[in-house]
């Protein structure tokens, strides 16, 4: 005859298991050049892949086409109005595009969101200074190469000057992490 216990399930049993994981996402992030527990992943240049050429309406109606920026380094930000952490990156990618747009970086946006009046207002809101493409349920995303569809938001590549992938980042961005990822690919020959 098998006995079974039944195990209590009071917070206080549960607390020491899960304090340490609340307490690791809590750490400081660091480059550990694309550990598991890092946010950043980086490519060194042979292996980079082609990002495919995104394009469609910008929320603005306007035609957008990455291809349009070669010859600069692209932050490619997926992002949503309802998504917390994309609200509190955002000031901080406008920054980035205004302090290191005459660099030859641009930021360009891809909103998710099913309706452009969400996106529109979410730009004007945080007063983007960037463009971004509209693409409803992350349709024109599927085109990216395997093992850079975004999986979660806030999502950002980092896309060299000759159209290829050299980085991602899987957590919300400030203005300095972004002058710390592009510094070297703007160094980069073309």
């Amino acid at each position: 005859m098998t006995v079974r216990r039944r195990i209590s399930r009071s917070p206080l049993l549960v607390l020491p298991l899960v304090l340490p994981l609340v307490l690791a996402a809590c750490a400081p992030r660091q480059d550990t050049g694309g550990s598991p527990v890092s946010a950043l992943t980086r490519v060194a240049a042979a292996d980079r892949q082609a990002a495919p050429d995104l394009s469609g309406d910008g929320l603005d109606g306007r035609a957008l086409r990455l291809a349009d920026y070669r010859d600069r380094v692209v932050v490619l930000n997926v992002w949503a109005s309802w998504c917390g952490p994309c609200r509190a990156e955002a000031p901080e990618l406008s920054k980035s595009q205004k302090e290191l747009g005459t660099k030859g970086v641009q930021v360009l946006g891809v909103d998710t969101d099913a309706e452009r009046g969400s996106g529109r207002s979410f730009e004007r809101a945080h007063g983007l200074v960037y463009p971004s493409l509209h693409d409803p349920g992350s349709r024109k995303l599927l085109r990216l190469p395997r093992g850079y569809a975004p999986r979660a938001l806030p999502y950002t590549l980092f896309i060299d000057r000759a159209g290829r992938i050299a980085a991602k980042y899987l957590s919300p961005l400030t203005a300095a992490d972004v002058r710390t990822i592009v510094g070297p690919l703007l160094a980069e020959k073309a």
